[in-house]
């Protein structure tokens, strides 16, 4: 999560979405490479291996956010414990998983920009007109293809891969862009996305990513600790907790003093 990589993604960014607005059909032109004209269809969106891999790649994400998942449950459940993991990689991975995967894709973009899919365009036997991506004002009402939730989420990886000891961090970022290039790939055969919705759902994701890891973790004046935050969900937490313990018959008192440690830098 350094500079260069910003520096690398913005510029993919600019070429991307420079090329594909001059030229919008060669986002036709990629996805006819996954079109069958004989039987007007992606047929690969008919294969059962295809399909199993397109959804077991959302559980390898989701089972890469369950521990930090589970570890805030527990403390809301029970503030008098200590986290179980550290306190900044709850907030960073699910954080960065809400924002890439949620909010910014199903809740904003999606719902908003009506881009339809290349599988109900008419150039693939559909019946709505295609749309470059720059373009909102597409016929698609609801679920609409720019960008795509499932890419962001495959490339969402590279949260947890900027957590890895440093040793290991190269290696776990290009794992993770594979992870996210070959479930991007996935859609595209099935006909569920063009190029540029997964080329930006890859791209806004490492952005999020990026910015959240300097805002926890890097930069002086946001970086956070872990104390604080364990202290900040035992305040969150013991009310409901207190009143809890008393339906059961004990009272455990007001909230116990916690100190709030000095801000701490980025992992090694």
């Amino acid at each position: 999560m350094n500079r260069t990589g910003l520096t690398i993604a913005l510029a993919l960014a600019l070429v991307v979405g420079l090329l594909f607005g001059i030229y919008p059909e060669l986002d036709l032109k990629l996805a006819a490479l996954f079109y069958d004209a004989t039987t007007k269809s992606f047929p690969l969106k008919l294969n059962t291996v295809a399909a199993i891999a397109r959804d077991g790649a959302m559980w390898i994400a989701w089972g890469l956010a369950l521990p930090a998942i589970v570890a805030l449950i527990i403390k809301l459940v029970r503030p008098d414990k200590p986290l179980l993991i550290s306190g900044r990689a709850i907030v960073f991975l699910l954080v960065t998983l809400i924002l890439s995967a949620g909010v910014l894709t199903n809740l904003t973009f999606k719902s908003y920009w009506g881009r339809p899919r290349p599988v109900v365009v008419s150039q693939f036997n559909g019946s709505e007109q295609f749309v470059p991506w720059w373009d909102p004002r597409g016929s698609c009402g609801r679920n609409c293809s720019f960008f795509s939730g499932e890419g962001a989420t495959a490339f969402w990886t590279f949260a947890p891969a900027a957590l890895t000891p440093p040793a290991w961090r190269p290696l776990a970022y290009i794992g993770a862009t594979l992870f996210g290039v070959t479930t991007s790939v996935l859609r595209m055969a099935f006909g569920g996305h063009f190029f540029t919705d997964v080329a930006a759902a890859g791209l806004v994701t490492f952005l999020v990513v990026w910015l959240a890891f300097g805002y926890i973790y890097r930069w002086r004046p946001t970086r956070l600790s872990d104390e604080r935050i364990d202290a900040a969900l035992t305040r969150l937490a013991w009310p409901s907790y207190r009143l809890v313990q008393r339906w059961c018959g004990r009272d455990v008192g007001s909230e116990p003093s916690t100190s709030t440690p000095g801000r701490t830098g980025a992992p090694a």
